[in-house]
C-alpha cells in the first residue's frame, strides 16, 4: 500500500483542527465519572462549567481551548506500507501550517531565543513527529496531539538509583503533582515514565499522559503502580482548577522501559483536562478518522 504525501498533508490539516474542536469520548466519560463521584460543592460547580464549555465549543464549532499548543504527530507505520519518509515529514508540516492559516488557529510556536512567531504553528523541529512501526498489515496511523503550555510546563525528570526503590518513584510523582497544583488545569491525566534513559523516560511520560482513559500499562508492575498512584493523587484535595475537591486527576498512567542496572529514571508529564487528540488510519479501504 502506497500513501501519497498529498493525502498525509490533508490529514494533518484536518486532524489539527479536529483535535482542537472535538474532545474524545473517553475524556467526556471521564468527566461524567468525576462529576458523579465528587463530594465538594465548589468542585462540582467547576466540573459542571467545564462540561458545559465542552458542549458549547462543539455546538458552535469552536475551539475547546484558545491554546492550540505545540503540534505533536505520532506516526505508526505497518507492514507492506510504502511511504517517502522525507515527503511525510514535509507533508505534516505543510498540513499544520495550512490548518493554522486557513482555519485559522492561533499559532503558539515561537523561536526559543528571539520569540519570533511565524504564525504557522511550525518552526525548527516543530511539528514534533514521532515515528514507530507496528505489525499491522497495510496500515499507517497518524495521531495528532496539540500539547498546551499549561500542562507541558508540568514536566519533570529525576534520575533515581535502584536503592531508592518504588517508594521514591511514588514520592516523586505525588510531590510533582502537588508542585504543579492548579497550574496544569486539573482534572488531569498524569503521565509517568519509569526506566529507559533520561530522554526515553520523558517520552514514555508523554505517551502515558496522552493515552486514552481506560487503557492500562502493558507491564503488570506498571499497571499496579497506576492504580496506587491514581488513588494517592486523588486524595491530595487539589481538585478542579486547584480549588479543592476529589477530582484532581482522571487517572495516573504509567509506561515503562528497561533501564541500566545502576539507575532508575522517573519522569512526569501532565495532560490538562482538555485532553485533545485525533487520528487518521490509512488502509487500502480508505482513511478512517477518529481519536
Amino acid at each position: 500500500m502506497r500513501v501519497e504525501p498529498e493525502a498525509i498533508e490533508e490529514a494533518a490539516k484536518l486532524l489539527y483542527i479536529r483535535a482542537c474542536k472535538i474532545l474524545p469520548d473517553d475524556i467526556k466519560e471521564g468527566f461524567a465519572r468525576l462529576d458523579a463521584a465528587e463530594t465538594d460543592t465548589t468542585a462540582r460547580t467547576i466540573l459542571a462549567t467545564m462540561i458545559e464549555n465542552i458542549g458549547v465549543a462543539e455546538r458552535m464549532d469552536n475551539l475547546l481551548c484558545q491554546d492550540t499548543g505545540i503540534p505533536i504527530f505520532n506516526v505508526s507505520i505497518g507492514r507492506n506500507v510504502q511511504v517517502d519518509g522525507w515527503a511525510l515529514k514535509e507533508a505534516i508540516g505543510k498540513g499544520t501550517a495550512r490548518a493554522t492559516r486557513e482555519h485559522p488557529l492561533r499559532s503558539s510556536v515561537v523561536h526559543p531565543i528571539t520569540r519570533r512567531n511565524e504564525h504557522t504553528s511550525c518552526g525548527e523541529r516543530v511539528p514534533v513527529i514521532n515515528i514507530d512501526f507496528t505489525d499491522a498489515d497495510r496500515e499507517l496511523r497518524i495521531e495528532m496531539i496539540p500539547k498546551g503550555s499549561g500542562s507541558e510546563n508540568g514536566s519533570f525528570l529525576q534520575m533515581l538509583i535502584p536503592a531508592d526503590g518504588v517508594a521514591a518513584v511514588k514520592r516523586f510523582v505525588v510531590d510533582r503533582v502537588i508542585q504543579a497544583g492548579g497550574k496544569v488545569c486539573p482534572p488531569t491525566i498524569v503521565g509517568v515514565g519509569v526506566g529507559g534513559t533520561s530522554d526515553l523516560c520523558m517520552h514514555l511520560a508523554k505517551i502515558a499522559a496522552t493515552r486514552p482513559l481506560g487503557t492500562r500499562c502493558a507491564d503488570a508492575e506498571g499497571a499496579k503502580l497506576e492504580a496506587e498512584l491514581s488513588e494517592a493523587v486523588n486524595s491530595l484535595g487539589i481538585g478542579p482548577q486547584g480549588l479543592g475537591g476529589d477530582s484532581t486527576a482522571f487517572a495516573v498512567h504509567v509506561e515503562t522501559a528497561a533501564t541500566h542496572i545502576t539507575m532508575n529514571p522517573v519522569a512526569v508529564n501532565i495532560q490538562c483536562h482538555s485532553a485533545r487528540r485525533a487520528s487518521a488510519t490509512f488502509t487500502p479501504a480508505g482513511i478512517a478518522i477518529g481519536f
